[in-house]
This record gives structure tokens, sequence and C-alpha cells, in this order.
């Protein structure tokens, strides 16, 4: 027995590492998005369709398609359509603001998840995730008020972006396990390329801060650039993350997972130098939300482990 622990170890160590270089791979996705120069509307119409295209060449989606029932191939699809608004309201906040606040937006999706994720799996409504996020909300009014004024509409496209993150993920974890996860991912983005192409017409009046022309070719650069994002940003990390969960627990990867703005930010700096278009006060604001972030997940784990002793 104690040698079998010992060989698996290796496994867990490399499933680790794995799984950094996932959420890694994620942070570098707001960097690219300020380094693309398309509008955020036909670059994550872009993103959405090479994912496809790629995944399109393997017969393995395909097969997955013909035997989906009807009742999951629509609850995917709207699912795929929640996706391309985070996507869409991501990068915005990426463009109208950077691609540091539009990370540390994203740090409240786990506070929107403590409301949204009990209705969704219809269980009880815990007090303490409410209290959770209220203990946020500090850390949120410091990073509002670290950004200049021409970078607030950003920070709320970006909230607006971590609610969208809360819905479609306690939507995808109703039902993840009914079908493979690359036909899924297909089918999503599918739905997502298709429901921004019908929002395009629609969005100056929805949200104008985010209209724009959808068919905008990419130069070069922007190509690219784009290669970069579907295929490393996206596939690889969605396919490492997949061989990676075979060997973690599901709380050390929330964990892990909870470093992406850290990444971004840091990446941010580092690359972009934001640090010079906000105040210190921004990053208590972000040290504030990603701590307790980091901190209700370990309450749990404590919660259930005095159950288990008390049993």
């Amino acid at each position: 027995m104690p040698h079998n622990a010992w060989m698996s170890r290796p496994d867990t160590r490399t499933a680790l590492l794995q799984i950094h270089f996932c959420v890694l791979l994620w942070g570098v996705t707001a960097i690219l998005g300020k380094l693309i120069s398309l509008p955020a509307l036909p670059l994550v119409w872009w993103r959405m369709l090479l994912v496809v295209a790629m995944l399109a060449l393997l017969p393995r989606v395909w097969r997955g398609l013909r035997t989906l029932p009807p009742r999951l191939l629509v609850g995917y699809s709207g699912i795929g359509a929640l996706v391309a608004l985070h996507w869409l309201t991501f990068y915005g906040a990426v463009k109208l603001a950077n691609a540091s606040v539009a990370a540390t937006c994203i740090a409240l999706a786990p506070v929107f998840t403590s409301v949204i994720e009990p209705w969704v799996a219809r269980r009880p409504f815990q007090l303490r995730e409410l209290l959770f996020g209220i203990g946020v909300l500090p850390g949120v009014a410091l990073v509002v008020g670290g950004v200049p004024q021409g970078m607030r509409l950003g920070v709320l496209v970006g909230a607006l972006s971590a609610l969208l993150v809360a819905l479609f993920g306690s939507f995808n974890k109703r039902l993840v396990s009914h079908a493979d996860p690359l036909t899924v991912t297909a089918l999503e983005l599918g739905a997502g390329t298709l429901t921004l192409t019908l929002l395009a017409p629609l969005l100056p009046f929805l949200l104008p801060a985010l209209a724009s022309p959808l068919w905008i070719i990419p130069d070069l650069r922007d190509g690219m650039l784009l290669l970069v994002l579907a295929g490393a940003c996206t596939l690889l990390p969605f396919a490492l993350a997949l061989v990676a969960l075979r060997h973690l627990s599901a709380y050390t990867v929330q964990l892990v997972t909870n470093l992406e703005p850290v990444y971004a930010v840091l990446l941010a700096v580092l690359l972009l130098h934001e640090q010079h278009e906000v105040t210190p006060t921004f990053y208590l604001g972000v040290a504030m939300i990603v701590g307790a972030v980091f901190l209700h997940p370990l309450r749990l784990r404590r919660k259930k482990g005095t159950e288990g002793i008390k049993s």
C-alpha cells in the first residue's frame, strides 16, 4: 500500500503542474485581449469560430453530436450563449479598462456563484455563502476607487462578466456529466458564435459600449495572436485540465483556479506595465478580493473536516 501511494505521487505532482499551467494560460487570455487590436465583439467571434473549426476536425466530436438527445442540445446551446456573452463582456472590460481590471472582476465570480448555484442546483441556500459575498464588497470598493474615472465602466462590464461566469458555470456543472467534454465544447462555442452573429445588429441598443462591426478581417499580427488565443489558451488548457482532473481533488483544482486573476494581474504588470494606470488602492482591493476567494473554500473544507470528526 505505501508503495502504491509513493508511485502515485509523481502523477499527482505532474497533474498539479498541469493545472497551474492551465490557469496561467487562462490568465494570458486577458493579456492577449489587450494586445489584439480588434474590438471585443469580433475578437470573441473569431476566437469561438477558430476553436469550433479546430474541434470540427475530430470525428469524436461529430459522433458525440449525433448521440445527443434534443433536450441536451438545447441546454448546451443555451449555455454556449452565456459563454459568448461572458467572453464579450470580459474582453469588453479589457478594452474599456485594462487586463488587470478585467481579471480582477472575474475574481467576483465565486461571490455570484454562492448565490446562483443553490438556485440552479435546487439545494438549500447557505447563509455563510451570502456573508462571504458581503465580505468581498470592501475589496470591490477599493478596486473601483483605485482606477481612473474613465475605467469605471470597464469595472461595471467586468462585474457583469463575472455574473455570466457564475451563470454558465452553475448550469454547466448540472449538465457536464451527460456528454463527451469535447463535444460539449464544440456545441457550446458553436452556439456562442451563432449568438454573437445574431446579437451584433442589436448590440448598439443593448450594450452600446461594446457595439462594433462584427465582420472585421484581422491583419497578420492579430490573426497570429487569435490563433494563439484559440489554440494555446483555449483548447490546450482544456485538454490538459481534463487529464489533470483525474489525479486531483475538486478542492485542489478550485484553489489553483482562484490564482487566475493573480497570474493575470502579475502578467499585466510585467508585460503591459499597467501599474502606471491604477493606484496602490486598486492592488489592495485585488488582495482583499483574492484573499476572500481563497478563504471561502478553506472554510468549507475545514467545516467538512469537522463534520467528519464528529461522525
